[in-house]
């Protein structure tokens, strides 16, 4: 098939090189020249396991392609996807105007029957309002005779192992308009993800509200059971429990599973804060107050603070004689995402405090810098006071340190030298935000330790 990909972001870029992969010609259109340059000229704009190679095969094989020619990809694709941001708005609503810019020049420019398809996450009711856009277009051109249909498809993609994700998927949720040409787009979906449906059948199947609906319904669902934990953690601590045992004794009950009951700092990334508030604007919008999620998102703001708390509580509120070691700036491992990290709450904390911190990550230092610099657009000069390692050193981040803060769970982390680190330290303290070792072997060897709800020790 010919297939058109309007945003080369994260979700955009991986869905057209998977595509690419399976044998489809890819039009990958992006409106920023920097970010097409750098994908022609053979670089990757972010950071996912597996995604550079995919590109640079499917590129050679002439099956994908990047360009800012809007009128050519209209042209090119049978089935347009929008994959644009929907960054939240000030009121916490999904921003929709990139999608229905997208929308607009599809209308401008389509000269036969187009399959639309949302790919962003969007609101429910998104793809009225991509239809009206379509038809608003076709309309001044005088071409209403032009059929399109608007399809959501939403992704399902973990950063750090999006490429697996795609290629592998649990699910396929394609939502469509059960009139003639709805059909009709619902028969090329079908078709073009068919390749992934040679194992089993993971296609569901569902009416457009409802698949909108869906992304925001798992996002929320999962991020619910990461702040659970996290309450349950730090109600642990106080009562001198142990969350990991607990999290094993009800994860071993079927009804819940094991996946995302590890607490820790805190969610963060492009999708769990901003998905919440949209649901939850979503939901007010409707007349109707989503109680749960609220508290989520109220708890996740809390918990980015419980690794800060716990380091002023043992050092005290001026921290202008410490040195703290960092491990850990991405929001999860496998990515250099900075978006609501969790890093960006505990570096605020501790150089508005006076620290002086020495951070490590092996991949989003360049992000990291990025980022903080609008963080500290206040106070650019605390800025002097953070320094990064070499990406091949962890350990180069702990020499005179007073503590060794952790907040993301990078494998490099899992299995550290502890007699290397009580010779390099100030004193061997961990704070531990991802809970990645025991703490009986902390105790044991020597290191003050604190995880999160596993400080009945």
């Amino acid at each position: 098939m010919n297939i058109s990909i309007i945003g080369t972001g994260y979700v955009g870029l991986v869905t057209g090189a998977c595509l690419a992969d399976i044998g489809n010609h890819v039009f990958c259109l992006d409106v920023d020249p920097r970010k097409i340059a750098t994908l022609n000229e053979g670089g990757i704009p972010i950071y996912e396991p597996g995604l550079g190679d995919l590109v640079e095969s499917n590129v050679a094989a002439k099956r994908l392609s990047f360009s800012t020619d809007i009128e050519a990809s209209v042209a090119h694709g049978d089935v347009q996807f929008i994959a644009v941001g929907t960054p939240p708005d000030e009121d916490g609503s999904a921003d929709l105007q990139y999608v229905l810019a997208a929308a607009r020049n599809i209308g401008r420019y389509m000269e036969g029957f187009k399959v639309v398809v949302d790919k962003s996450t969007v609101p429910v009711g998104t793809a009225d309002r991509v239809t009206a856009a379509i038809q608003e277009e076709l309309d001044k051109r005088g071409r209403s005779d032009l059929r399109f249909s608007v399809v959501s498809n939403p992704e399902f993609l973990k950063e750090g192992a999006a490429v697996e994700d795609f290629m592998r998927p649990d699910r396929i949720v394609i939502g469509y308009t059960d009139d003639e040409t709805g059909r009709e787009a619902l028969g090329w979906m079908r078709r073009l993800y068919a390749p992934f449906n040679r194992n089993h059948e993971r296609t569901r199947v569902m009416d457009v509200r409802s698949a909108e609906f869906a992304k925001y319904a798992a996002n929320a669902m999962l991020a619910t059971r990461i702040s659970f934990m996290n309450e349950l953690a730090n109600l642990a601590d106080r009562v001198g429990a142990d969350i990991e045992a607990v999290r094993q004794g009800i994860g071993s009950d079927p009804r819940i599973g094991y996946s995302f009951l590890y607490a820790g700092t805190g969610y963060g990334g492009s999708c769990f804060p901003k998905d919440i508030q949209a649901l939850t604007r979503i939901a007010r919008d409707n007349g109707q107050a989503l109680r749960v999620l609220e508290s989520v998102e109220a708890v996740n703001d809390e918990q980015k603070r419980v690794l800060t708390n716990k380091v002023l509580e043992r050092f005290g509120p001026d921290l202008s004689d410490r040195t703290f070691a960092l491990w850990g700036l991405a929001f999860k491992p496998n990515t250099d995402d900075m978006r609501e990290a969790p890093s960006r709450v505990v570096l605020g904390v501790l150089l508005r405090a006076g620290a002086r911190v020495v951070a490590h990550d092996p991949i989003a230092v360049d992000e990291t810098r990025r980022v903080l610099q609008l963080d500290f657009a206040d106070a650019p000069s605390l800025l002097e006071r953070i320094s990064f390692t070499s990406a091949k050193d962890p350990m180069a981040a702990l020499d005179g340190a007073d503590a060794l803060i952790i907040v993301t769970e990078w494998k490099a982390y899992r299995s550290p030298n502890l007699e290397r680190l009580k010779t390099l330290m100030k004193s061997p303290v961990i704070f531990d935000g991802r809970n990645l070792y025991e703490p009986a072997n902390m105790k044991e060897a020597g290191v003050i330790y604190q995880g999160i709800g596993r400080n009945s020790l």
